[in-house]
């Protein structure tokens, strides 16, 4: 017998022997079993025990609240209304015409166009009407004497009301050689200097009203059934300012391109000095419901993937909820969301959800009561 051989038998006899030697049930390799941990529900703000055998999971009673449901439509601010005024009359400037941002009152002077014969011919105008005036009034004393013929006196009274309606033009045309705001506002454009020929339509000034201003956004088509004329909104400028204003029109008629419905909203009497043009944050108030305002980290998962709170029983027994975000709240200090699928008054766990599954009993002293 080889060497190798022989090596190998003594190798393959001493395993042998070693698997046939007794051994006790347990041996002093194995680690014994650890005892399960207890799990134990605190309040939210309370201290863990120092016990480490004892997992403590948080959690806070929550109570259904009345949630307004307000519906982000982004927008601007505009001006309520923004007119050209032009002239009705052609002629030359013949005063400093009104600065730019200047505000104005209705009927105050922003262009002044020259006279030239306009006074000539209110004039002669009222003269053409005095010698009618004096000729009808002839002829109706020869025909009370049978003198005149109605058809005559007829003729005359024409020439009268002819003459009237000729001094009536002549005083408009005086008139409209003042070009003057039409509403109080403020100058926007100035496009005429002194000395410029203004033609009839020409642009004098544009004048804007601000008060009050407006919030103008377009409102998916999905969300316009949800909002009435009358809701309140909540609008925070690009540069941080917020104001509050009523929804005063709602298109009934979508824009071919977007799909989306004009929404104005006209903001209170009391907050002025906005520009117009601003970008606008608008939250508009929709329908009311009862909810629940929980913390966003207190949302799980269930084995569907669909979305869900961890609750706890009056037997300390774990159950899953599934919920629905219907809104958020942005409160910086106490941020939140809120959801609907719960019922009353619910003991949420906000912090161990994970380490707990429905159907699990927990520690739990509901003499704590914790409200936020």
């Amino acid at each position: 017998m080889k060497k190798q051989q022989i090596v190998a038998a003594v190798i393959f006899g001493l395993v042998v022997a070693w698997m046939a030697i007794p051994r006790s049930s347990q041996s002093t390799a194995e680690v014994p079993e650890t005892p399960e941990r207890q799990i134990s529900v605190i309040a939210e703000d309370a201290s863990p025990g120092e016990n480490p055998d004892v997992i403590t999971v948080r959690a806070r009673q929550v109570s259904e609240e009345l949630y307004v449901e307000r519906i982000r439509v982004r927008g601007r601010t505009q001006a309520f209304r923004h007119v050209q005024v032009r002239a009705e009359q052609a002629g030359r400037i013949i005063s400093d015409p009104i600065a730019r941002g200047a505000r104005v009152a209705a009927g105050d002077l922003l262009c002044e166009i020259a006279v030239d014969g306009r006074d000539a011919a209110l004039t002669e105008a009222q003269a053409r009407l005095e010698e009618a005036q004096l000729e009808y009034r002839a002829a109706q004393d020869l025909q009370s004497r049978n003198l005149q013929s109605a058809v005559q006196v007829a003729q005359l009274k024409a020439s009268v009301s002819a003459a009237e309606a000729a001094v009536v033009r002549a005083e408009l045309a005086l008139q409209k050689t003042r070009i003057v705001a039409p509403f109080d506002g403020i100058v926007e454009q100035r496009t005429v200097e002194i000395g410029d020929l203004l033609n009839i339509g020409d642009v004098c000034a544009s004048v804007l009203d601000d008060d009050p201003m407006l919030l103008v956004g377009l409102v998916p088509e999905q969300d316009v059934s949800r909002i009435s004329v009358g809701a309140r909104v909540n609008a925070q400028l690009l540069g941080g300012e917020t104001l509050n204003a009523t929804v005063t029109y709602l298109a009934s008629d979508a824009d071919p391109i977007s799909r989306s419905y004009r929404i104005e909203a006209t903001v209170d009497s009391n907050q002025t000095g906005a520009k117009a043009g601003v970008t606008a944050e608008m939250l508009v108030r929709a329908t009311e419901l009862n909810a629940h305002r929980i913390p966003s980290s207190a949302l799980s998962l269930d084995d569907n993937g669909a979305i869900g709170v961890k609750l706890i029983g009056a037997n300390g027994e774990v159950s899953f909820r599934n919920v629905e975000i219907v809104g958020d709240d942005t409160n910086e200090l106490n941020p939140g969301i809120w959801v609907t699928g719960l019922q009353g008054e619910v003991t949420l766990i906000t912090v161990g959800q994970e380490i707990v599954f429905p159907g699990q009993v927990v520690q739990a002293n509901f003499d704590w009561s914790v409200r936020r």
